[in-house]
């Protein structure tokens, strides 16, 4: 997997909020996106400190530093929106994100939840495939030619 260090997932803190606001910008960015388009997003981007005490939000530490989180929300009783999944970009690719989703779903397993459901960006929809999620359909954005992958996920699968 390429890591090596301490790590461990914890319930966020209203004082993560400026840190996990960078990890969403910096990730959000390694897929390319221009720095105009960054900033226009920016507010859409910036996870506030009553963001984090409204939802169920987790960060995965390496040793003592955060270096990725995801957050989710119920929609009702047996379903959730995974609004957030982000790892910093010199943690892509090297198991992390895994690490994330893994026990998002063990979160969600033991909530009784049916289904998740997820907004994803484009060049993540692969991710959320190896872990079983479907996609249902495509939400248009501001960009041009740019759709959101809408996916799901019925946790009989989990």
């Amino acid at each position: 997997m390429g890591r090596s260090g301490e790590i461990r997932i914890e319930r966020s803190l209203s004082s993560d909020s400026v840190v996990l606001t960078d990890i969403t910008k910096k990730s959000k960015a390694y897929w390319g996106y221009s720095s105009e388009l960054l900033d226009q997003w920016s507010e859409l981007l910036t996870v506030t400190a009553a963001y984090i005490e409204d939802k169920n939000v987790f960060k995965l530490v390496l040793d003592d530093k955060i270096i990725g989180y995801y957050s989710y929300c119920n929609d009702d009783e047996t379903t959730v929106r995974l609004d957030n999944l982000f790892v910093l970009p010199a943690f892509i690719g090297k198991g992390f994100g895994k690490v994330l989703m893994d026990d998002f779903l063990k979160r969600a397993k033991t909530e009784n939840i049916l289904k998740i459901i997820l907004d994803s960006e484009p060049g993540a929809e692969k991710f959320y495939k190896k872990f079983g999620f479907v996609t249902i359909g495509q939400q248009e954005t501001t960009v041009k030619n740019r759709f959101l992958p809408t996916m799901e996920l019925k946790t009989i699968v989990l």
